[in-house]
C-alpha cells in the first residue's frame, strides 16, 4: 500500500479539512485530493464524508485510519533505525521543536543554540506557542518533540518530566509587595495581570488557588495579557505583579529591574515536560537533544 496515500488520508482525518492537510504535508490541496481517491478507488469504499462544513471519517475511514497510524509509524521507525546505523556521528537534516512561551523564552532557546553550534550540519527550528497549541501540534507530527510546562490530557501524546520550575510573584521593584511576603486577600488590589487560557503557569496558578478555595478571578484580575512577553513588559512598565516562571525573569530580578515576593501559603512550582507524539519513534536528532539537554544541570538542575 503507498504511504504517501495514507498519509495524506490520516492527514486529512486529523484536520478535517483537505486544505490543511495539503499545508500541513506541504502540498497542494489537488494533490492530497488525488490521493484520497485513490485510495477509496483501491478499496472500493467511500472513506471520508464530505457533505458537511467539515470533512469526517466514515466507518469505514476510522478504521483504516487506525491500521494506517500504526503502519506509518512502522515505517518511521525503520527509516530512523537504518539512519542510526548509516549515519554516523554527524547529525544532518533538519529538526523542529515546540516550546511554551515559558521555557520556550529562554531554556529551550539557549539550550538549542548551544546544541546547533555542535551540530553545523542540523537545521534546528524552534516554534513558540502556548502549551495548548504544542501538544496539539506535536500530537499532529508537525513537531518531533515539544517542551511545555503543564501535562495537558491528549490521547495522542505522551509526557516525561524534564526539569522543576519554580513560579514567582513578581513587581516593580518600587513596588509596595518587593521583598515582601502577602496575603492571598491583598493581591485583589494589587492589579493581578493573567496570562491568557492554555498558559501553563496559568493553569498551575488556577489549580493552585482551587485547592485552596478560592478562583483567580477571586484576585480581581482586569488585565489578560496573553503570554509571557506582554505580561511581563506590562509589570516593567508599572502597570501590575504577575505569576511567572522564575527561570524566564532571573535576569530581571538580578538587574533590579523586577522584585520577587512572596504568598503566604501559596508555593508554586511545576514540572517541565517534554512532549512526543504517541508511537513516533525517536530520530537521532530528537535523541541526541534530549541527551544533551540532561547534562546541562546549569539549564535543567539536573546532575549529568
Amino acid at each position: 500500500m503507498d504511504t504517501r496515500q495514507l498519509a495524506a488520508f490520516c492527514a486529512v482525518v486529523e484536520r478535517r479539512s483537505f486544505s490543511q492537510a495539503a499545508e500541513r504535508l506541504g502540498v497542494t490541496q489537488p494533490a492530497v485530493s488525488l490521493q484520497v481517491r485513490s485510495l477509496e478507488k483501491r478499496l472500493g469504499t467511500q472513506l471520508l464524508d464530505r457533505s458537511g462544513r467539515r470533512v469526517e471519517p466514515t466507518e469505514a475511514g476510522m478504521r483504516l485510519y487506525r491500521g494506517a497510524q500504526r503502519l506509518l509509524a512502522l515505517e518511521e521507525q525503520v527509516v530512523a533505525e537504518v539512519a542510526l546505523e548509516a549515519g554516523g556521528d554527524e547529525l544532518t537534516g533538519s529538526f523542529e521543536i515546540g516550546a511554551s512561551t515559558g521555557p520556550g523564552g529562554i531554556v529551550v532557546a539557549q539550550l538549542l543554540c548551544e546544541f546547533a553550534e555542535l551540530h553545523p550540519r542540523l537545521h534546528v527550528t524552534l516554534w513558540v506557542f502556548d502549551t495548548q497549541t504544542i501538544v496539539e501540534r506535536v500530537a499532529a507530527r508537525e513537531l518531533e518533540l515539544g517542551v511545555v510546562g503543564a501535562a495537558r490530557r491528549h490521547r495522542g501524546v505522551v509526557f516525561e518530566p524534564f526539569l522543576r520550575d519554580p513560579v514567582v510573584l513578581v513587581c516593580p521593584p518600587g513596588h509596595p509587595f518587593a521583598g515582601r511576603t502577602v496575603g492571598l486577600d491583598e493581591l485583589h488590589d494589587a492589579n493581578l495581570i493573567a496570562m491568557q487560557e492554555g498558559a501553563g503557569v496559568r493553569q498551575l496558578l488556577e489549580d493552585e488557588l482551587r485547592g485552596k478555595g478560592t478562583r483567580l478571578r477571586d484576585l480581581g484580575v482586569r488585565l489578560e495579557l496573553g503570554l509571557q512577553e506582554s505580561v511581563l513588559s506590562a509589570v516593567r512598565a508599572g502597570h501590575g505583579v504577575t505569576f511567572i516562571s522564575r527561570r524566564s525573569v532571573g535576569a530581571d530580578l538580578a538587574a533590579g529591574t523586577l522584585a520577587e515576593a512572596r504568598v503566604e501559603g501559596l508555593e508554586l512550582e511545576r514540572d517541565v515536560f517534554i512532549v512526543r507524539a504517541t508511537g513516533r519513534v525517536e530520530t537521532r536528532a530528537a535523541h541526541a537533544f534530549l541527551e544533551f539537554s540532561r547534562s546541562r544541570e546549569s539549564y535543567t538542575g539536573e546532575r549529568s
